[in-house]
C-alpha cells in the first residue's frame, strides 16, 4: 500500500534542480499535492537559513531532501541532520535523501538520515547524464569538453532514472530503509563520452583532461564567481577520481526495468537542440 495518499502534501527541496523539477514534475502528473520549495519559493526555503526549515514543514507528511550546494562540503550532513530532526518532530514520516557515492559527508548524511525516526530511503547517484545539457552545454556546444577526470570511468546515471526511483521511494512503502546506489549501465571516460556526445550532434566534441586549477579558471573566465569555481573544481576532482567507477543495480532493484544508457541520452537531447550552434548574424 502507498505510504503517502493523494490528499497528503509531499516537500520537494531544490524543486528548481535538476532532479528535483522531475521530481515534482512527476508527483504532479501522478495527482499528488506538492510543496516545491528553493530559495526563490514562497514558503522560501534556504539551508543556510535554519528559520525557512519550519514553514516548509507544515502538514508535510514526505520529503524529498537535496542539499545545495553539496553534501560534501564541511557541515552539510550536521545541516542535514538538524533539519531532518525537526522534520520528524513536525511529524513527517517520509524522508528520501538524494546522496553521493563514497564523499566523507554525504555518509555522515545518510547515517544522519537512518538514526533520524523517520521511514528513509537513501538514493546514491553517480555523475548525471544532465550535468552535460545543462552545466556544460556551451563546452559541448563548441566542441572542447575540458574537465578533472583524468582517464577515470563513469558510469553516468540519467536525471529522470533519479526522479522515477525518488517518487517511487516517496509515495510506495517497499522501499522504506532501502539504500539504492543509481548508476548507468555501463562505464565511460569522458573521452568516450565526448565521443557519444559528438556522434549524436554530429560533430566532434574532444575532451581535454583539466586539473582543479585549470577548471576552476575556466569556469571563472566564463563568469562564475570565484568561490563557487574553486568549490565546484574541487569537488568534481574529488568526485571524478575513480571511487565511483563500477556500476549498480539500483534503478533494477528499484523500478523492476534497466537504467538509461548514456547514447539514448546523448541522442534524445541533440535532438531537442540543447547543443545547437546558433548561426551567427553577418
Amino acid at each position: 500500500m502507498p505510504s503517502t495518499n493523494h490528499n497528503e502534501t509531499i516537500l520537494v527541496i531544490g524543486a528548481s534542480g535538476k532532479t528535483g523539477r522531475r521530481v515534482t514534475d512527476r508527483l504532479i502528473a501522478q495527482g499528488r499535492r506538492v510543496r516545491p520549495v528553493s530559495r526563490s519559493t514562497q514558503p522560501r526555503f534556504d539551508w543556510q537559513d535554519p528559520s525557512t526549515w519550519s514553514p516548509s514543514l507544515d502538514g508535510i507528511a514526505a520529503a524529498y531532501i537535496t542539499y545545495f550546494p553539496d553534501l560534501a562540503l564541511p557541515g552539510a550532513a550536521e545541516t542535514v541532520d538538524a533539519f531532518a530532526r525537526l522534520a520528524v518532530a513536525r511529524g513527517v514520516r517520509r524522508l528520501v535523501l538524494l546522496s553521493g557515492r563514497g564523499e566523507a559527508g554525504a555518509q555522515r548524511a545518510e547515517r544522519y538520515l537512518q538514526n533520524s525516526g523517520a521511514d528513509w530511503t537513501i538514493v546514491r547517484c553517480a555523475f548525471f547524464n544532465q550535468n552535460f545539457d545543462e552545466n556544460f552545454a556551451d563546452s559541448v556546444r563548441h566542441g572542447i569538453l575540458g574537465m578533472p577526470a583524468g582517464d577515470t570511468a563513469e558510469p553516468f546515471v540519467d536525471a529522470d532514472d533519479i526522479a522515477d526511483v525518488v517518487v517511487a521511494a516517496l509515495t510506495d512503502d517497499r522501499h522504506i530503509g532501502e539504500l539504492y546506489e543509481l548508476t548507468g549501465p555501463r562505464l565511460l571516460t569522458l573521452a568516450e563520452a565526448a565521443q557519444e556526445l559528438g556522434d549524436a550532434i554530429g560533430r566532434e566534441v574532444r575532451y581535454v583532461p583539466l586539473n582543479a586549477e585549470e577548471f576552476g579558471a575556466e569556469l571563472g573566465a566564463h563568469g562564475m564567481p570565484a568561490a563557487d569555481a574553486t568549490h565546484l573544481a574541487m569537488l568534481l576532482s574529488e568526485v571524478l577520481d575513480g571511487r565511483s567507477s563500477y556500476t549498480a543495480d539500483g534503478v533494477l532493484r528499484a523500478l523492476g526495468r534497466p537504467a538509461r544508457d548514456f547514447a539514448d541520452y546523448a541522442k534524445d537531447t541533440a535532438m531537442t537542440g540543447a547543443w545547437r550552434l546558433e548561426t551567427l548574424a553577418s
